[in-house]
């Protein structure tokens, strides 16, 4: 059963196989194009980097006129991603855009990572300390990023 959204989501995956964006991975999981999982490695010369961040990406057959569902499943501390994992971004909310691919959207949440939004924040601490106490925001962010490393 072929839909516009299973389409599409096929021709994401073959562009994010043959030109990948750097730092990103994802792949729909073996039976269900619908689900997706991601990988982002925390950009160099940053606070996150070496980190590697894992995320599941839900999409519906309204892709893609509706943005997915996307959370981190490794543990964060940002100022824009909520307890739960998910995600405060303006293109996964009101700013969405068929435009945007996996590719797309993957890359928009790296460079978030780096550059957050504490005016917007889904987690206070966090967008309170990036704004106090840069200091500990990045001894923070350094321990999730080695506990990425081990986590499953």
């Amino acid at each position: 059963m072929s839909t516009p959204a299973r389409k599409r989501l096929m021709r994401d995956f073959k562009r994010l196989q043959q030109d990948p964006p750097a730092g990103i991975s994802g792949a729909p999981q073996e039976n269900n194009i619908m689900l997706w999982n991601a990988v982002i490695f925390g950009p160099d010369d940053t606070p996150w980097d070496g980190g590697t961040f894992k995320l599941t990406l839900q999409f519906t057959e309204d892709y893609p006129n509706k943005p997915p569902t996307v959370r981190f499943v490794s543990r964060m501390f940002h100022p824009n991603i909520y307890a739960d994992g998910s995600i405060c971004l303006d293109i996964l909310q009101n700013q969405w855009s068929p435009i945007y691919d996996v590719a797309a959207i993957l890359t928009s949440i790296q460079s978030l990572l780096c550059d957050p939004n504490p005016n917007s924040p889904a987690n206070s601490e966090a967008a309170r300390m990036f704004s106090e106490n840069k200091r500990e925001y990045n001894r923070r962010v350094r321990e999730i990023v080695e506990q990425s490393w081990t986590a499953d």
